[in-house]
C-alpha cells in the first residue's frame, strides 16, 4: 500500500509541480506525519524530492527529474506505442520520430498494426487537413470561422470557440460555443465546407455534456427491421438498444435528432424499415418518399 502511495505522490508532483503536505495528506487520505515519512522514504530511495518553507514553499521534485522507464510495465509501454501509432499520421507533432525513440527506449518492437485516416473514401485530403486545423484551434484556444451545411439544407457562416473533437456514431463532430447562437453546439465535420482559424483567442471552458447541444431536437424513436437487416442494425445501433422479436424482426429504440438528416438516413433503408414512433417522423419520411416518387416516376 505504501509503495503504491509513494509512486502516486511522485506522479502528483510531476503533474502539479509542487504541493503542500496537508494537500497530499487530504488527497491520499493519510496524516500529515505519514506524508513526511513518505517524503523521507522517497528521498532515501534516491528520488530528488525536497521541501521548501515559506509562503510559496511546499514539497517539490528537482525540475529536471524524470521517471525511469522501468516503472512502466510491458503492457503499459505497448499501450503508449499503440496510442502513438494512432496519431502517427500527424506529421507536425513528429509522431513517427517520437514512436521510434520510445520503441528504442522501451526496447519493444513497434508493430504498425493500426492506421487512422480521417478522410472519406476517394481522394479527399481536405478531411485530414480540416481535422488538423480544428485540432490546432482546440489546443491553442483560437476562434474559428466556418461555413456549415445545416440540417435545413442552407449553408451558414458561424464563428465558434472550439472545445473538443469527438467521435460518435461513425462520425466526427466539433463541440464548440457558437457566437451567433450564443450557445453550445455540435458540428458534424463532414458538413464543415470551409474554415478559417482567426487570431481571436478565448478562455477555455468545458462543454456541457448534453444532447441538446446538437443542432436539432432529440426525440425517442422506435424502428422495426426484418431479420435480414441485422448486419446493418448492429452497425448503426448498440446491442442494448435492440430487441429481437418472436418473428425474428429487430426493434431498435434510440434518441436521435429529428431533422432532415434523420429523414434521409431512414430513407436509406428503403422498404426495410418501419417507423413505429413518433408519428411525426413517420409522416415526414412518407412525405419525402412521395416527393422522391413524384420526381422520379417514369
Amino acid at each position: 500500500m505504501q509503495e503504491s502511495r509513494l509512486f502516486k505522490i511522485v506522479y502528483y508532483l510531476l503533474d502539479k509541480g509542487r504541493a503542500t503536505a496537508p494537500e497530499l495528506a487530504e488527497k491520499f487520505e493519510v496524516s500529515v506525519r505519514t506524508i513526511y515519512r513518505d517524503i523521507d522514504a522517497l528521498s532515501g530511495a534516491g528520488i530528488p524530492v525536497y521541501a521548501e518553507a515559506g509562503r510559496n514553499g511546499g514539497i517539490r521534485l528537482m525540475h529536471d527529474f524524470v521517471l525511469d522507464q522501468a516503472v512502466l510495465s510491458e503492457e503499459e509501454k505497448q499501450e503508449i506505442l499503440t496510442a502513438l501509432q494512432g496519431i502517427n499520421f500527424m506529421q507536425n507533432i513528429g509522431g513517427s520520430q517520437t514512436l521510434q525513440k520510445l520503441s528504442a527506449l522501451f526496447r519493444l518492437p513497434s508493430e504498425n498494426w493500426l492506421e487512422v485516416d480521417f478522410s472519406r473514401w476517394g481522394d479527399n485530403l481536405f478531411d485530414n487537413e480540416k481535422f488538423e486545423l480544428l485540432k490546432s484551434a482546440v489546443i491553442h484556444c483560437r476562434s474559428v470561422r466556418l461555413r456549415y451545411a445545416g440540417a435545413s439544407g442552407e449553408a451558414s457562416v458561424r464563428t465558434v470557440q472550439p472545445c473538443k473533437l469527438a467521435y460518435k456514431s461513425n462520425a466526427w463532430y466539433l463541440k464548440a460555443f457558437c457566437m451567433e447562437r450564443e450557445d453550445w453546439r455540435m458540428f458534424k465535420l463532414n458538413r464543415i465546407l470551409d474554415l478559417e482559424i482567426l487570431e481571436e483567442g478565448f478562455q477555455r471552458r468545458d462543454f456541457p455534456e448534453q444532447e441538446e447541444a446538437y443542432e436539432g431536437e432529440y426525440r425517442q424513436i422506435t424502428l422495426r427491421f426484418p431479420r435480414e437487416m441485422a448486419y446493418r442494425v448492429y452497425d448503426e445501433f448498440d446491442k442494448t438498444q435492440v430487441r429481437q422479436q418472436g418473428d425474428g424482426s429487430l426493434v431498435a429504440c434510440a434518441r436521435m435528432p429529428e431533422d432532415a438528416w434523420l429523414t434521409g438516413y431512414l430513407l436509406s433503408f428503403g422498404t426495410q424499415v418501419e417507423i413505429l414512433s413518433p408519428a411525426s417522423l413517420k409522416e415526414a419520411v412518407a412525405r419525402q418518399a412521395k416527393l422522391i416518387y413524384e420526381k422520379n416516376k417514369p
